[in-house]
């Protein structure tokens, strides 16, 4: 898998959105650095993790991870001949405490929570080490009831400094320095009792000056008749910080010895919080756990993209049973990118074992890479144009791709000549099809239609257009082509019906009838006109029967009378109303007031059923396919022969 396939179909803006459910840092980083696995079972596995945490967070949505931060920092201190900070020794409590609330947490949900519940159980529970922190350190230092000798030295502290202060006190309240002080108070300068002296009686009290105030007018002066007493201080604090240090010392010897099991305890905490940050986004795009196969099989019900939400227009494709090339053909717009993308992407997901919004029964092959060749892809700095970039890519991709591939192209051989692309895209197409890859390919070319549809192992898709609202369903039907909308188009907003038909010989190189189209008032006026048209030139008098002419579509079967026989409607109606009926090989006009309907075309066919197979002979069929490749003046096509 690589990063050029991750960044088009945005692998990172769904980790991103995974990453927004985890709890701590380490949980973050975890989900960053998912990849996808090749492997079914741990594939399989990973899938039943998410599953599970999915029904824990049903019965209770608040799961107790935390604790961690500064767990590596604790760490990375260990054996290194230090000691750890109160603070650090605090945090290691609570990462302690927090492991005993999982264990209890997930007690009660082995029966329905396996394998997720059985992780608790590789967390060592260590209550001496939690009880010794518990006592030795409090309020974020080191407890005076730590060890008897800091309970001793910080009772003398306690006392060598109330004498301190109180002999502070007398200095600045005796006659003798009244006169010197700037004022009756007693400050601390660096831990050592001082009295603010003006400036100017400084030779009038025997002591150190430790500091002076911002206008120089007032200095600080311990007095030599308290000096003594803080030394006394001083060496007291001394012995204080030593004998803490001993603690501490004490109690990350303590730690060191269940280092092993501190590692361990962390990183099944980083998994469970990665685990439920995975459950949580599940349930967030309503995501289920779909079968895993590597077999090529793809088999999607109601699949969504995940990053359009409510947007997304739900995609149902099959592919089995050596299906192994689909060719999506529709309009521009109409969403052929988005469903090669969804299943890209969907694909993805659950090889980085992730639920996907898809309904059950959904069915996903394992790849051991994606290759993508998705949008222009310009490259300025290199010169390229939007093709010779592409075909870059295309090479690349040619070169990788194996039997155990899945490749993505979007309307590929596209942006160079069109008969050339065509043929081009076509080859392509054909080559990693017969190295083995599977394929889905968005094309506008209808030559590749027709290839799909005559090579086994391919499959055409088509997006869905409502041609009343002229308007996209983003909606993908398998096992058809997409039909030509221009035309279709043209003739709702308005062209004249003749002109399509012209338009529809031109491209296609066969006859199409347009004019039992359902038309508006104007194109109903334009007809009526060219009747008025045709009566006057050719000197012949028209009658235009009030009588409304049935409709018969093409390839409906119909009752002749009087003789009872039976025929297949090929086109119609003229203006005397007549239809062009097929009758045992032979095309004969036929008034429709002789014609029933006797089967619907809808009942025998389907909507994409190419009725050339019928009106045509073999003879022309391949006729028409030279034609469509190439001009050839030497090569004529009777319609009208069978």
């Amino acid at each position: 898998m690589n990063t050029h396939t991750f960044k088009v179909l945005e692998v990172q803006e769904i980790k991103e959105r995974i990453a927004e459910f985890a709890l701590t840092n380490e949980g973050k980083e975890k989900i960053y650095n998912l990849a996808p696995s090749t492997h079914l079972r741990q594939i399989e596995a990973w899938l039943d993790e998410v599953s599970e945490a999915v029904e824990i967070l049903k019965k209770s949505s608040s799961v107790p991870v935390h604790g961690l931060g500064g767990m590596e920092l604790i760490l990375a201190k260990l054996n290194k001949g230090t000691a750890l900070r109160p603070d650090q020794l605090s945090k290691l409590y609570d990462f302690l405490d927090c492991c005993g609330k999982m264990r209890r947490f997930m007690k009660d949900k082995a029966y329905y929570a396996k394998r997720v519940t059985s992780y608790v159980e590789v967390i060592e529970e260590l209550p001496e080490l939690a009880s010794e922190i518990n006592r030795c350190i409090r309020n974020g230092r080191v407890d005076d009831y730590a060890s008897k000798e800091l309970l001793k030295i910080r009772k003398q502290l306690a006392i060598h400094e109330e004498r301190l202060k109180e002999k502070t006190m007398q200095l600045i309240r005796s006659n003798k320095y009244k006169t010197y002080l700037q004022e009756n108070v007693v400050s601390q300068r660096d831990g050592r009792y001082v009295i603010p002296v003006k400036k100017e009686y400084r030779n009038k009290i025997k002591g150190s000056v430790l500091d002076t105030s911002a206008s120089g007018s007032t200095l600080f002066i311990e007095p030599e008749e308290i000096a003594h007493f803080q030394e006394q201080l001083t060496w007291l604090a001394a012995d204080e910080d030593i004998e803490v240090q001993k603690v501490l010392s004490y109690l990350t010897g303590l730690v060191e010895e269940k280092e092993q099991q501190i590692v361990l305890a962390i990183e099944t905490m980083v998994h469970y919080d990665f685990l439920f940050a995975k459950a949580k986004y599940s349930r967030s795009i309503n995501g289920v756990k779909v079968m895993v196969n590597d077999e090529q099989e793809i088999k999607l019900i109601q699949a969504k993209h995940p990053l359009l939400g409510d947007k997304a227009v739900p995609l149902s494709l099959e592919l089995k049973n050596g299906q192994r090339a689909l060719v999506i053909t529709g309009p521009n717009t109409g969403g052929k990118t988005v469903s090669i993308k969804t299943v890209g992407l969907l694909t993805l997901m659950v090889q980085c074992g992730l639920h996907i919004p898809a309904s059950e029964g959904s069915s996903l092959s394992i790849f051991q890479q994606i290759l993508v060749d998705i949008g222009d892809g310009q490259s300025i700095t290199d010169n390229l144009s939007t093709f010779s970039s592409r075909i870059v890519n295309i090479i690349e991709i040619l070169k990788e791709t194996n039997d155990h591939s899945l490749v993505l192209l979007d309307e590929l051989g596209s942006g160079t000549d069109p008969g050339e692309g065509m043929g081009l895209a076509t080859a392509i197409l054909e080559q990693l099809f017969n190295k083995g890859a599977m394929l889905l390919a968005t094309t506008h070319y209808s030559e590749i239609k027709e290839f799909a549809e005559e090579h086994p192992g391919f499959v055409n898709g088509s997006m869905e257009f409502d041609i009343e609202t002229l308007s996209p369903t983003y909606r993908l039907n398998i096992g058809r082509g997409g039909e030509s909308q221009a035309f279709a188009i043209a003739l709702k907003l308005g062209i004249h019906p003749k002109i399509i038909e012209r338009a529809h010989q031109v491209t296609y190189k066969e006859i199409k009838n347009y004019a039992n189209k359902e038309m508006d008032s104007w194109k109903q006026k334009e007809l009526e006109k060219q009747i008025i048209v045709n009566k006057y030139k050719n000197r012949k008098k028209l009658v235009i029967h009030d009588e409304k002419i049935p409709e018969f579509s093409q390839g409906d079967n119909v009752k002749i009378s009087p003789t009872n026989e039976f025929g297949i409607v090929y086109s119609g109606p003229d203006q005397q109303g007549n239809y062009l009926i097929q009758v045992k090989g032979e095309k004969i006009a036929v008034n429709h007031k002789r014609i029933t309907l006797y089967i619907s075309r809808k009942e025998l066919y389907p909507d994409d059923y190419d009725f050339d197979i019928i009106f045509q002979s073999k003879e022309n069929r391949k006729k028409s396919k030279l034609l469509s490749k190439r001009h050839d003046d030497e090569i004529i096509i009777n319609y009208n022969e069978q």
